[in-house]
């Protein structure tokens, strides 16, 4: 059951994570050994996708082919259960297509980013899961406490450190994203390397000891010189990119004198409701938002249909 009325993409996992399951080595084992247990291949971070009746789909080989692919549980994650079926990936790297190779005539691997809006939703929260595992496991092989190389353990959920014990997690780095508005009005901006007529909603990574409407405020103040007045929850959306997680506002702000800060932002623009819809569309010559993948889409949607 849906628990919320607003889908983000990459949200929606339909897979029972079996977290306590994780733990036990000799379950896991006998699930990769298991006719019937799947894996997802991901080469180079891209997931491997087949299309059938004319729809994209992920494309899954079997868990025991996976395990020979992999050379261990290094390249391996559990992801969950689908009903009683063990559902794993397998991290491959290299110049070399495996879809050319081992795996062809299997399907092909393909950007993220481009694809998300063409999988069901369910199994693009599936691949950005795979994907930000596997991009978190790549950059921390070394303990960050003493330096050695780490292991890997439940299931591909942990490492651990065999020379000082250290158990290291992976992290999601929170993000407030958030739409000002102020006397009917939205504020979007635009930094110098997006294309040309690109506006987005403003963003920032909280720090330590802050609260989200805190971080919300403050980068309000940076980035536009602007003071939040009210901020309201939208949603939240993980985002693969490498393993970040947006968490969406509204914020209303007690003036229209926003000045970007030349830093993050070059531009910042106010936007009425009517030219918010007509953003979406398309319908304003020069200037557009950022597609539904992304939750600055889902933002500025949802305040454009809102009454005044």
């Amino acid at each position: 059951m849906p628990l919320s009325d607003i889908a983000n993409v990459f949200t929606g996992n339909p897979l029972d994570r079996a977290s306590e399951r994780r733990p036990d080595s000799a379950w896991l084992d006998a699930r990769l050994e298991e006719a019937g247990s799947l894996a997802l291949p991901l080469w180079n971070g891209k997931p491997l996708t087949e299309t059938r009746d004319g729809k994209l789909q992920l494309a899954y080989v079997t868990a025991d082919m996976a395990q020979e692919m992999s050379g261990g549980w290094e390249r391996l994650l559990f992801l969950g259960l689908w009903k009683e079926t063990a559902v794993f990936a397998v991290d491959l790297e290299g110049a070399a297509d495996p879809a050319d190779g081992p795996l062809q005539g299997v399907g092909q691997f393909q950007e993220l980013r481009a694809i998300a809006m063409a999988l069901p939703g369910s199994e693009s929260a599936i691949a950005a899961t795979a994907k930000a595992m596997f991009e978190w496991r790549r950059k921390h092989r070394h303990c960050a406490s003493c330096g050695e190389p780490s292991a890997v353990s439940d299931g591909g959920w942990k490492r651990v450190c065999p020379a000082c014990n250290a158990e290291h997690f992976p992290r999601t780095d929170p993000v407030s994203i958030m739409l000002a508005t102020h006397n009917g009005r939205c504020l979007m901006g635009r930094q110098a390397i997006w294309p040309k007529g690109m506006y987005s909603a403003l963003a920032g990574f909280l720090e330590p000891g802050e609260s989200i409407e805190e971080c919300c405020a403050r980068e309000l103040m940076e980035e536009a010189g602007l003071t939040a007045t009210r901020v309201r929850y939208h949603s939240t959306q993980p985002w693969p990119y490498p393993s970040s997680l947006m968490i969406g506002l509204i914020a209303e702000v007690d003036s229209d004198q926003a000045t970007p800060d030349q830093t993050e932002l070059e531009a910042v623009r106010w936007f009425t409701r009517a030219e918010a819809r007509a953003l979406l569309a398309g319908d304003l010559p020069g200037l557009f938002c950022p597609p539904p993948l992304a939750i600055a889409h889902q933002l500025l949607k949802t305040w454009a249909n809102e009454e005044d």
